[in-house]
């Protein structure tokens, strides 16, 4: 095939690139693109024709564009980008993540003509690790019901409302105390529904301050606020056929639960800094540990917002409710310690496991799970007795079940939350880190209660 053959047949050539292209003019002008750039971009040729390149919306080169030296764009400065990570805005306003690579065209003379750019779409990739974060997961907890241990009648009652909820679309709020396995159960609504093959994305409210939830939540554009360097695709965007899990919902602020009841009113929203509304394909799942109708009568949550999350509640029992259960538990929980570290702990000895029964487990299961963990540290094999226990659990009464220090404070009108973070402050002497892992929570979550409810580190661990 001769040179004169290779350019009449460039364009079919270039169109068999699974990879989008695009030629510039060297005033910005789009002089062409092929196949594979519309399919990414969902624009048809004609319509990006002529057009600037900046209708791209790219993230990376709004900065190109401003850094440009004695051109209007860097690149005529650098003549190669290489790898660069940035997002497009497809025609539909969501967000396509690429790696873009870009060169200068030059004619004989040296001079710039032009500029070639292809990008390679890798919004796929992002979803497929995704779904492989969510995966392994699933693996770490794969016996039981959907990871939930216990054949008590009060799980029992859980797992016939689990396998109900998930064939409906609507809203369901999951409800207990923490450690008690909210996440676990709003995964099993997502394995268990219609859109199990879509992505679980997963939102802790209360690790996020007020700005930065907004933006984790419905994404933001480049220059939406200070610090916004870049185009972030939300969850919201993320869980797209999916389901979308807001954990400890009682922490979202009263402006952005206008946002999510406006969201659940008419499955649209917008990214933060941007008024092009985008469709919400996903189910909303919450969870909470707090007394959502005693917040709502505070004024700190709205009521017209907890009325749209409340469709189908789902109460998740305390483990102090649900004792019968604990041997089962200890028995998953030894037997996956011994898998993951190659050693053979045997299991517990009775009076060892007569504790763990009469402990009042304010932390509930993943208490326990931390207690074995600790018990499985200090006990080299054999058999766990009570010295391997934790102090709080192997000084307990023999005889009687320690009182549930959430129950005695809530007589004084204390919130449960407030109660569960006292409890756990004190039991670990002031240990955030520690008292975060009682409560199921992260450090950063911990120092947010105290805030808010005006606790002295030496005042809790001295009292």
């Amino acid at each position: 095939m001769t040179e004169e053959e290779i350019n009449l047949h460039l364009r079919e050539i270039i169109n068999t690139m699974n990879d989008g292209m695009m030629l510039v003019r060297p005033d910005g002008s789009i002089m062409m693109v092929n196949d594979a750039l519309s399919r990414i971009t969902g624009y048809a040729r004609e319509e990006l024709m002529d057009q600037p390149c900046s209708v791209l919306g790219c993230d990376v080169c709004r900065k190109s564009r401003a850094e440009g030296r004695a051109h209007w764009c860097r690149l005529f400065d650098t003549m190669r980008e290489t790898l660069k990570s940035c997002h497009l805005k497809r025609k539909d306003g969501t967000l396509a993540h690429v790696l873009k690579n870009a060169a200068i065209l030059q004619d004989s003379q040296g001079r710039a003509i032009g500029a070639v750019e292809t990008v390679t779409d890798i919004s796929e990739l992002d979803k497929r690790d995704l779904k492989i974060r969510e995966l392994s997961r699933i693996l770490d907890a794969e016996e039981g019901f959907q990871g939930l241990i216990g054949r008590s009648p009060a799980m029992r009652r859980v797992y016939e409302i689990l396998e109900r909820a998930a064939q409906s679309d609507a809203p369901v709020i999951i409800l207990g105390e923490s450690g008690t396995g909210k996440e676990l159960a709003a995964r099993a609504i997502h394995a268990l529904g219609p859109r199990r093959d879509g992505p679980f994305v997963q939102i802790n409210c209360a690790a996020f301050n007020d700005a930065l939830l907004e933006s984790e939540i419905f994404g933001h554009v480049k220059g939406a606020f200070t610090g916004a360097y870049r185009h972030r695709t939300g969850r919201f965007e993320e869980a797209a056929g999916g389901d979308v899990f807001l954990d400890e919902v009682g922490d979202v602020p009263l402006p952005i639960q206008v946002k999510l009841l406006r969201v659940l009113e008419t499955k649209l929203f917008e990214r933060v800094g941007d008024n092009r509304p985008l469709t919400m394909d996903a189910r909303i799942i919450t969870a909470t540990n707090q007394n959502l109708p005693e917040l709502v009568a505070a004024k700190r949550f709205r009521q017209d917002f907890f009325y749209r999350i409340n469709v189908l509640p789902i109460h998740l029992p305390p483990l102090r409710e649900r004792r019968e259960d604990i041997p089962l538990l200890v028995e998953h929980f030894i037997r996956r310690l011994n898998r993951t570290s190659g050693r053979t702990v045997e299991g517990l000895t009775p009076d060892a496991l007569d504790r763990l029964a009469r402990h009042s487990w304010p932390g509930n299961v993943r208490e326990l799970k931390s207690a074995l963990e600790y018990a499985f540290v200090v006990c080299d094999k054999g058999l766990i007795g009570p010295e391997h226990l934790p102090q709080q659990i192997a000084h307990g009464a023999a005889g009687t079940c320690a009182p549930d220090p959430a129950a005695i404070f809530q007589e004084a009108g204390a919130p449960r939350e407030k109660v569960e973070l006292v409890e756990a402050l004190r039991r670990t002497g002031g240990n955030k880190s520690a008292a975060a892992r009682i409560l199921g929570v992260n450090r950063l979550t911990v120092q947010n209660r105290m805030r808010k409810y005006g606790l002295d580190m030496r005042k809790v661990v001295t009292e």
